[in-house]
């Protein structure tokens, strides 16, 4: 472990306030969680593409992505778990100071781990968006065969069936993605940021 008497955090000369008002739009991060298969990743990279067509700077981080890299050597215990969300809310808070608004597509199933993750940032910045389907619904869907495994036992600790999800207490936005579409959803959340001023209505035009 590096010795924390050597290390200074060095200030940056551009500031967060500087950027907002350069783009235009307040960066953040909207921590998409819900069960696998509830449709965070496609909600994520749908807002994704609206964004980007109206000049909006935003990246999604995906639970999937993630692991083919920054966070390959772990596994999915609950150790690895709270690790892999830890790291994933630092990248985080380093690309909402770069000015971009963050898309985070990530199970965490924990409570806690996502407190300690709105804990890193400044008051506004997490915006956490419980995208709720039923089990039944997911289990129904499965796109990667991931339930039928885990109903076999080939899979271990997986979320939902042989490893908790914590249900957020109070999130800022619900997607019920077992009631309403993709563009639906996608809309709920421009509506969000438009009510809440971290965009105006003249800079998205809400094409979806």
């Amino acid at each position: 472990m590096a010795n924390n008497r050597n290390i200074v955090w060095h200030e940056p000369s551009i500031t967060i306030d500087s950027r907002w008002k350069s783009n235009g739009y307040k960066s953040s991060v909207l921590w998409f969680t819900g069960l696998s298969a509830s449709g965070k990743s496609t909600i994520a990279h749908a807002l994704d593409e609206c964004l980007h067509e109206n000049g909006i700077h935003s990246y999604v981080l995906d639970g999937d992505n993630v692991r083919h890299g920054l966070n390959k050597d772990l596994d999915l215990s609950p150790a690895s778990r709270k690790e892999n969300i830890r790291r994933i809310g630092e990248v985080s808070k380093l690309f909402v100071d770069a000015g971009l608004l963050v898309l985070a597509a990530f199970i965490a199933p924990y409570r806690e781990d996502r407190r300690q993750i709105r804990a890193l940032l400044d008051k506004g910045q997490f915006i956490e968006v419980f995208v709720k389907c039923s089990v039944d619904e997911c289990e129904r869907r499965d796109p990667k065969g991931l339930y039928n495994k885990a109903r076999k036992g080939q899979l271990k600790e997986f979320t939902g069936i042989s490893a908790p999800y914590e249900i957020p207490e109070n999130p800022e936005i619900i997607l019920e993605t077992d009631k309403f579409n993709k563009d639906e959803c996608v809309k709920q959340i421009l509506d969000y940021f438009v009510d809440n001023k971290y965009i105006s209505t003249s800079t998205v035009n809400q094409k979806i």
